[in-house]
């Protein structure tokens, strides 16, 4: 499987967009700071993926959600979660 994620950060509220053939496995670099991104930013918060059997699919995804009307969308999906993250 591939997996398109949306990871959002506590202090900032920024949001981090990826993909990755194991979830589990990329979260937990993600906690080890094993991500440029992530280490820069602080705790966050997995609130978001999708999972795919096909990777050019994900990628498509992925590219999808990384563009304006992509990024609309993704907030229109989780308008109660960009409020409020516990």
């Amino acid at each position: 499987m591939y997996y398109f994620y949306v990871l959002k950060f506590f202090s900032s509220g920024r949001i981090y967009k990826g993909l990755t053939n194991n979830l589990r496995r990329r979260i937990t670099e993600h906690h080890r700071g094993q991500s440029s991104f992530t280490s820069r930013n602080g705790e966050f918060k997995l609130i978001f993926y999708e999972a795919y059997i096909n990777k050019k699919d994900a990628q498509k995804a992925e590219r999808y959600f990384k563009t304006g009307h992509g990024r609309e969308v993704l907030k229109e999906k989780l308008k109660n979660t960009f409020g409020r993250v516990a």
